[in-house]
């Protein structure tokens, strides 16, 4: 059996693989709110808005250092993602990533991160970096979608 984290790649090679899914996929993230979706230890769904920061090969969060999804991915890894939609008929279309996220601890990649952040991190903001395990995108005759509306990435093989 393939292990999932071993299928995850981040957001650059997400967008270098499928460049027209992840560009409606940003723009669908980056409408707010967004919601992220964890696991709680008990096995029972959190879910929180969160602002995703997107930079040429990343997409990332900034959290509290006491948030308790911070927590669920530090502890489980899985998350799932979705841009939030603006009334009940769903305009403008959906966009949902499943995924694996981590603690970064690189200055150079925060600095990147916090840079392309529509606001100012605190310094205490925890960065986690999201990578991509699948991808997928739906609409109802208002939007144009991309030709690939559905992705799941690779095992890696050994």
């Amino acid at each position: 059996m393939t292990d999932r984290r071993d299928q995850s790649v981040c957001w650059g090679e997400f967008a270098r693989l499928q460049p027209d899914l992840a560009r409606f996929g940003r723009s669908k993230l980056t409408e707010a709110p967004a919601y992220l979706a964890t696991v709680r230890k008990s096995g029972a769904p959190r879910v929180h808005p969160v602002t995703p920061i997107f930079t040429e090969s990343g997409l990332y969060l900034f959290m509290e250092p006491t948030s308790p999804k911070g927590r669920d991915i530090r502890e489980r890894e899985t998350f799932a993602l979705h841009n939030g939609v603006p009334d009940n008929a769903g305009t403008g279309g959906e966009f949902h990533l499943l995924g694996r996220g981590f603690v970064v601890e690189d200055p150079a990649v925060r600095s990147s991160a916090a840079a392309s952040a529509s606001y100012e991190p605190a310094e205490r903001h925890v960065l986690y970096e999201l990578h991509v395990t699948e991808a997928r995108c739906n609409g109802y005759g208002d939007v144009r979608l991309p030709t690939t509306r559905e992705w799941v990435a690779e095992p890696v093989r050994s």
